[in-house]
């Protein structure tokens, strides 16, 4: 990332929450809020799920590296916007942007990839009982992950140097509370045919991939529960999918329509409100919803607050 791409240009200017001075307060604290509810839940979930000796299934090995993705999701951008709620110039340095950029699609994307990982891993635990153990071993678990993480890894470095290398000689003006990549494509005063190229050649199939996989994984788990014989085992079923059907709702809802709209439309409000729904509101509830809905987390929940109550009394 040479300096001599962006004509000495040093930072960026996100304009993304524009609002009057008096509201700044009242953002300020709900941002906070919600930052530390995510870090917090999050948190909480990785720690019963590493403690607790009956959560060592696929399962909740998954959950666990999805509550450390929300939580580094969540960090990429939300730190930076709480400083600049009260800042005159809302800034970002140009490295900070790009740094961002890779740190943002890595885990976004990470985060849809797991989500089609545990929808593979219930149709396998629903449909093959008697092989779940030899087909999801600790092995295939880890490599899923390695393998993901490379995968999405590449592709974010890829678009980040790549818009890094981009002329931003006019307007530093970034209309999002982030370093988002189309905004940076309308701020640069360069070609930017490949980089769009890129997006629109790259984007649909990591974008689109991993729902497909969780809507063919399903289906046949429809498929499955359908040919049961015992209505209790269907109902089963479908209640340890009802949690992760959940998730993936409101993930891919802001998601799809954040980047399924044409780059002509103009950036709205109801944008900034998607992306704060993907990137933090998402990863604030994800902890709950699997908490309240889950059996298991529950006891072990119950049982680690009764622990420390027991530890506090003596």
């Amino acid at each position: 990332m040479g300096k001599g791409n962006h004509s000495g240009m040093s930072d960026f200017i996100l304009l993304g929450f524009e609002e009057p001075p008096e509201h700044s307060i009242i953002l300020f604290v709900c941002f906070l809020t919600m930052y530390l509810i995510t870090l917090v839940a999050n948190s909480t979930m990785i720690l019963i799920i590493s403690v607790d000796g009956q959560l060592q299934t696929p399962m909740y090995f998954f959950l666990r590296i999805l509550s450390f993705v929300d939580i580094c999701l969540t960090t990429c951008t939300i730190p930076k916007l709480l400083v600049n709620i009260f800042a005159k110039r809302k800034t970002i340095s140009f490295y900070g942007c790009f740094l961002q950029i890779h740190f943002f699609i890595s885990f976004g994307i990470m985060k849809d990839f797991l989500l089609a990982i545990m929808a593979v891993d219930r149709y396998l635990a629903i449909s093959r009982p008697l092989h779940y153990v030899l087909l999801m071993n600790r092995r295939v678990c880890v490599a899923l992950i390695a393998g993901s993480w490379i995968i999405v890894s590449g592709h974010a470095a890829l678009n980040s140097v790549l818009t890094s290398q981009l002329s931003y000689c006019g307007s530093n003006e970034v209309h999002h509370y982030f370093c988002e990549l189309t905004q940076l494509f309308k701020a640069s005063c360069s070609n930017t045919f490949m980089n769009e190229f890129l997006f629109v050649s790259e984007w649909p199939l990591f974008l689109f991939g991993p729902l497909l996989v969780i809507i063919i994984s399903y289906i046949l788990i429809i498929i499955t529960v359908v040919g049961m014989h015992s209505r209790e085992g269907g109902r089963k079923a479908f209640s340890t999918c009802s949690s992760h059907l959940f998730v993936v709702t409101i993930t891919y809802v802001p998601l799809l329509y954040t980047y399924i709209r044409p780059s002509s439309v103009d950036f709205i409000m109801k944008d900034l409100i998607m992306s704060v729904m993907f990137t933090i509101g998402c990863s604030m509830l994800n902890p709950f919803v699997y908490s309240i809905r889950n059996k298991d987390v529950k006891k072990a929940l119950i049982k680690a607050l009764n622990k420390r109550t027991f530890s506090l009394k003596k």
